[in-house]
């Protein structure tokens, strides 16, 4: 029996991963702040799920849910806030961290705490959940909507979590370490502006997710295919 963990999956694209996963037969844990919309998002759900009361962005709240889950395979780094959208010359450095401390350090933290877990797993699979905006070939190329789209904190802190999967591969070797680029996907991140419905968002999440111990490692991946950093 597969088990993973998908943070902050009581809504959106995370909720439906979930969704995807348990019905695939997996045992999920399905990772949120708030245990009571946890719960409720859980209950809506068939197979094996189960809430877990997690904040990527606490210390003592990660150690907590890592402890209280024995065995993992997979860990879905979902977690992300967009911050705010002000225009570049204004943005402060204030404006960074809070969208850094779960973009960036809440899956240092939650990856760190669930290693022991997954290196039991004999096939332990990571998946970070990034954005095209966070790709510097993407975000240079014209034809793309990324390019129009001027964001200094939100893409910054995916750029350095694309870096994170990198590095995490290279000393990972036994693992499948990637992030995904789900597309403008309409969810609360966004106010629900996305041209894609959560079951398009998280169809590459998924299919990461269940990548063979053959299968890519180190890569930025979105349903078009390999992306370049």
């Amino acid at each position: 029996m597969t088990t993973a963990l998908v943070t902050g999956a009581n809504k959106g694209i995370g909720l439906q991963t979930v969704r995807e996963l348990a019905a695939a037969g997996w045992t999920v844990h399905l990772g949120s702040r708030d245990p009571a919309r946890g719960r409720e998002a859980a209950a809506g759900l068939a197979g094996d799920v189960r809430p877990l009361e997690i904040d990527v962005t606490s210390d003592g709240s990660v150690a907590a849910a890592a402890a209280s889950v024995p065995d993992l395979d997979v860990l879905v780094n979902n977690a992300g806030i967009a911050g705010a959208f002000g225009a570049a010359e204004e943005t402060v450095p204030a404006d960074f961290l809070p969208v850094y401390g779960v973009n960036v350090l809440g899956p240092v933290r939650v990856t760190r705490a669930f290693l022991p877990h997954l290196r039991r797993s004999a096939h332990p699979v990571i998946v970070n959940v990034s954005s095209g905006l966070g790709s510097l070939g993407v975000v240079t190329d014209p034809e793309r909507m990324e390019s129009r789209f001027p964001s200094l904190v939100y893409a910054s802190s995916k750029a350095a979590l694309n870096m994170l999967t990198v590095q995490y591969a290279k000393v990972l070797p036994g693992f499948r370490v990637n992030a995904v680029d789900p597309g403008h996907t309409a969810t609360d991140l966004n106010g629900h502006s996305g041209s894609q419905t959560v079951e398009e968002g998280a169809r590459i999440v998924v299919e990461l997710a269940r990548v063979g111990p053959d299968g890519p490692t180190g890569g930025l991946f979105a349903l078009r295919g390999r992306l370049p950093w």
